[in-house]
């Protein structure tokens, strides 16, 4: 019962988080799309180009953090299991 419970909380979660994400990408905005439509390759490459830049610290910052969180993780559960504790958890 309690794995049922468990895995439909999950979904319901998983669902709540990717509803609200949907209109995001039915969301454009017109001039943009026109100014893009009408540019050069020039320009185009100059598009691609800012959005590579601007998306690749927050990923790059986001694998960092994620890899020192794991890494500080394993060091504390190391810590508690040199003291001996049963917790039982």
């Amino acid at each position: 019962m309690k794995h049922v419970l468990r895995t439909s909380t999950y979904k319901l979660t998983l669902l709540a988080f990717l509803l609200p994400s949907s209109p995001v990408f039915s969301q454009s905005c017109a001039l943009c799309y026109t100014q893009a439509a009408s540019a050069g390759a020039r320009m185009i490459e100059a598009l691609r180009s800012g959005i590579l830049i601007l998306a690749l610290p927050p990923t790059f910052a986001s694998i960092a953090m994620l890899f020192i969180v794991h890494h500080k993780r394993n060091q504390v559960r190391q810590i508690d299991d040199k003291d001996g504790s049963q917790r039982g958890w």
